[in-house]
């Protein structure tokens, strides 16, 4: 089953959703703010994308944070941040089983999920 990984209120989280929903496809929602997000996971998907993908820079969320936390910034600190303020993750990062997709195209989940079952 896949799962989508991000924030219930956020706008492109509910157009992701409403892709997902419109194409039948089944999936299991994980809210970051609610659940927050294991050191794990977030370990596997900086792995596979980088820290520079993952963690949202462009957020209000980082940019109130003080110089010093936004400076020298390597994968272990931006873990340690998104871990201590899930706003800070990327949004939406759906899990396929073999690979995640960070962010939303509907054109991107279209060919991404071409061969996923219902």
């Amino acid at each position: 089953m896949l799962t989508m990984y991000g924030i219930k209120n956020c706008d492109t989280i509910k157009k992701a959703r409403n892709f997902l929903d419109n194409s039948g496809k089944a999936y299991s929602f994980h809210d970051y703010k609610v659940s927050g997000v294991d050191k794990a996971k977030l370990e596997e998907w900086v792995m596979e994308h980088g820290w520079e993908t993952i963690l949202n820079r462009s957020g209000t969320t980082f940019k109130a944070l003080d110089a010093g936390d936004k400076a020298h910034i390597d994968s272990e600190k931006a873990i340690l941040l998104m871990m201590s303020n899930p706003s800070m993750i990327k949004r939406p990062i759906l899990d396929l089983g073999d690979r995640t997709i960070v962010g939303f195209k509907a054109t991107t989940y279209e060919d991404a999920l071409e061969g996923v079952k219902a």
